[in-house]
């Protein structure tokens, strides 16, 4: 958290880290396994938030990343067809020569397209329309339908999410083709306990249902079968225009709630008291503080792909938890990570697609201290020109020492158009990002803040905006942070936390 106005030559937030020269080629962003759904810091360039001393970068794009990146090359298939062409000719007149020719050339034409007619209606009309899973193309009528049609059965896992502040529970109908709320007629904890595991969430993590109007847009509902058992719930589900009770609404977690209060609003940062923000992490190495991160369920920490390009072996990292002081909970028995999840789309050179996902030894065990922070829900509005929280155990200053207490800090959700303009972060910021802070300057995260929370409050609820990526300088004016855009990947962090 940095609260310095001075502008000091790019570095990395997470000390002890630093990007060489290289640049892994760019990546194209993969499409969502799920049914289609409506829809910091561092000189001047680009560095990720990583632990370690800001050293001097080039006025160039660089993200918050910390470990060394070997880019890979690849490969190039110049596969070259060379068949013998030069054949004993046929005497005889001129016309059967042209004949031949021509029906020979009408032959190949007509092969052309048979063969182009077929691969568009297979790889480009089908999975235009409908979905795809393992090259395998799926209409929409195949999604849901109790038939594990894909290998990973993603077409048959992947059929429920909870939308809005009020997490109003959807089903996706195979045969509207298009997501429905669920009724509550017959509806249990058994049932709801079914789906947030579906969803990914253990089953100690099972929150609550309750009831909630589905929204004067509805369009029906999807009905369970009174003999449902709880099991394979999307098998026993039904549309019907009718339901005698409201719709579910399911909290498969106890998310976004805090013992504490922010303890002040000074403008630079204050030291975070326990109890505030209790979903924040210290992600160590041999003791040493290098990256943050945000518990969302009692197996999962989110965090920033760029603190794992080089240190990505799950037993280098320990997770501390539970108090504001470093130095307290080193004295505590941190929790092994056995899987880190990088998005395999991170590119960091743009910075884009800059998240991760660690997967615990043994789960969290919950309290006032420890608790999970909420996922945005689909429709969850953390747009522009709101107000946010950043917290952190990162440099209070460019090339400063890791605090030992956590800092907080109030900072402004901008627009992509605000951000990108020339003066600010000239068209760095993508889809895959937001940018917060003050554009006067004088609030911001820095080195050692990688990874860690942008929170936003919303009926009662703190919900994960960011996870701090990158930034020019600390604290500068116009050079807000940059951090992955939760919202963007939430499909992504559901089906990972599915997989695995």
């Amino acid at each position: 958290m940095n609260n310095n106005q001075v502008t000091p030559p790019p570095s990395y937030d997470n000390i002890g880290f630093r990007h060489d020269d290289g640049r892994p080629p760019a990546y194209n962003q993969i499409q969502s396994l799920y049914p289609p759904i409506p829809h910091s810091t561092v000189p001047h360039s680009t560095v990720p938030h990583s632990t370690g001393p800001h050293s001097t970068v080039p006025h160039s794009t660089v993200p918050h990343s910390t470990p060394q990146y070997v880019p890979s090359i690849p490969y190039i298939n110049t596969h070259l067809s060379t068949p013998d062409v030069l054949q004993t000719q046929k005497k005889g007149p001129r016309r059967c020569h042209w004949k031949y020719i021509l029906s020979t050339l009408m032959c190949v034409l007509l092969v052309v397209a048979v063969v182009s007619v077929l691969l568009w209606y297979f790889l480009f009309y089908q999975c235009f329309t409908g979905r795809s899973c393992g090259g395998k193309c799926l209409s929409h009528s195949q999604w849901c339908d109790g038939v594990k049609d894909c290998a990973e059965e993603e077409d048959e896992s992947q059929c429920f999410r909870v939308r809005g502040a009020n997490f109003l529970l959807e089903s996706y109908s195979s045969v509207q083709q298009s997501w429905i709320p669920v009724c509550a007629d017959h509806w249990d904890s058994t049932h709801g306990k079914a789906v947030c595991q579906q969803m990914g969430y253990e089953g100690e993590d099972y929150g609550s249902f309750t009831q909630t109007s589905s929204g004067s847009a509805s369009q029906g509902y999807m009905k369970l079968n009174p003999t449902s058992d709880g099991s394979r719930v999307q098998t026993q589900l039904s549309f019907s225009y009718s339901c005698s009770s409201r719709a579910v609404s399911l909290t498969c977690i106890a998310c976004g709630l805090s013992s504490a209060g922010p303890s002040s609003r000074v403008v630079g940062g204050t030291e975070a008291v326990n109890g505030a923000w209790p979903w924040q992490v210290s992600l160590q190495i041999q003791g040493k503080h290098i990256c943050g991160g945000s518990i969302i369920s009692s197996m999962w920490i989110l965090s920033a792909a760029h603190c794992f390009q080089s240190y990505n072996r799950p037993n280098m990292w320990k997770v501390q938890y539970g108090d504001v002081s470093l130095s307290t909970m080193r004295t505590q028995l941190p929790k092994s990570v056995s899987k880190i999840v990088s998005h395999e789309n991170y590119n960091s050179h743009t910075n884009d697609n800059d998240i991760a996902l660690l997967k615990l030894s043994s789960p969290l065990t919950f309290s006032s201290r420890v608790k999970p922070v909420c996922l945005p829900n689909v429709g969850v509005d953390l747009s522009a020109e709101r107000q946010a929280w950043i917290t952190g155990w990162g440099a209070l200053q460019v090339s400063g020492s890791t605090p030992d207490k956590m800092n907080q800090a109030e900072v402004t959700i901008y627009s992509r158009a605000t951000c990108n303009v020339p003066y600010v972060l000239n068209n760095q910021v993508t889809k895959t990002m937001i940018c917060a802070g003050k554009l006067s300057g004088g609030v911001d995260t820095c080195q050692g803040d990688s990874g860690g929370p942008l929170v936003v409050k919303q009926d009662g609820l703190w919900w994960l905006a960011g996870d701090t990526s990158w930034g020019i300088g600390c604290a500068s004016q116009n050079r807000p942070g940059v951090y992955g855009n939760v919202s963007y990947f939430i499909n992504w962090i559901h089906v990972q936390m599915q997989n695995y």
